[in-house]
């Protein structure tokens, strides 16, 4: 057997468990969703095999008018999940960017405790850290006991149960999804070339903007998506910190599958997450091995 083949077997030995579980624990059910979009409704529940564009028309717009109306509040809710998940992006970005050059110029020691202190938070339960937040956010909690007993506010403010709570709970959430491949790319920057620019007589701005950003950009966007695509369809910190007052994609998912019934209509809006998820998932690969040739062209 000659050294291609071997290769070839072992490859496949080493691989097709883990394609055989993918391909029939994550492809089964999303081709089993996708189909399910395409179906009508059951009356009580469930589905009828009868092809049904019309889950889609529901949100885009051409919903069958003689069962059901288009109605725009599933657009500003698609709009509402973007727009916090985007936020929370940019917020954990601003924390985690600056936190990763301050970790990255500690001596060996000091940098493996903070990469463990980020990484705590995974060793205990996702639920009883969002109700700590419920805990110190509600009219009662620390924050507006404390404004309250310094005089600073004359009644509690509404803290939890808005748009800024579950934005804060998410970058509470996502915060080491965004630290690590960010505090890679910082940890490979060429420190050569940023004092090499400095010595040429570029100020530390033009530095920032020329050098470091565009060396530590494969991090940035990598964290991006990462945190971008479980917020988007985040359904915990929605229904813990929103409560009843702020609906998105994930919430709104969970209802029509689990109060509604609506399997169908459930399975459509999924899928539009999914294709959101999708395409940014091929502009990232598609700019990156853009980025991967330009830089093979340029050696």
């Amino acid at each position: 057997m000659s050294i291609a083949i071997r290769r070839r077997v072992q490859l496949a030995v080493l691989l097709g468990p883990v394609s055989l579980f993918l391909a029939v624990f994550f492809l089964g059910p999303l081709a089993i969703m996708m189909v399910t979009s395409f179906l009508a409704p059951g009356l009580y529940g469930g589905v009828e095999w009868t092809f049904y564009p019309h889950n889609f028309g529901r949100i885009l717009g051409f919903a069958d008018p003689m069962f059901e109306d288009f109605d725009p509040v599933y657009i500003a809710i698609f709009i509402r999940s973007v727009k916090i998940a985007a936020l929370t992006v940019l917020a954990a970005l601003i924390v985690c960017y600056p936190a990763a050059f301050c970790i990255a110029r500690l001596s060996e020691r000091w940098k493996n405790f903070c990469l463990f202190l980020i990484t705590l938070p995974f060793f205990t339960s996702l639920i009883v850290r969002l109700f700590v937040w419920v805990l110190i956010l509600r009219q009662t909690g620390l924050v507006n006991e404390m404004l309250l007993s310094t005089g600073m506010i004359a009644r509690p403010l509404d803290l939890i149960y808005t748009d800024g709570a579950i934005i804060l709970g998410m970058v509470y959430v996502f915060i080491p999804f965004m630290f690590m491949p960010v505090y890679g790319s910082v940890e490979k920057l060429d420190w050569t070339l940023v004092r090499a620019s400095l010595d040429l007589g570029a100020g530390p701005i033009r530095t920032f903007w020329r050098i470091i950003l565009p060396l530590t950009a494969p991090g940035i966007v990598g964290g991006a998506i990462i945190v971008f695509i479980p917020a988007l369809g985040n359904f915990v910190v929605p229904a813990i910190l929103g409560g009843a007052k702020v609906m998105m994609l994930g919430n709104l998912i969970e209802q029509q599958f689990l109060a509604a019934r609506n399997w169908p209509f459930g399975s459509a809006l999924a899928m539009m997450v999914m294709s959101v998820m999708l395409l940014l998932l091929l502009v990232y690969v598609f700019v990156s091995s853009r980025r991967g040739a330009d830089a093979a062209l340029n050696r």
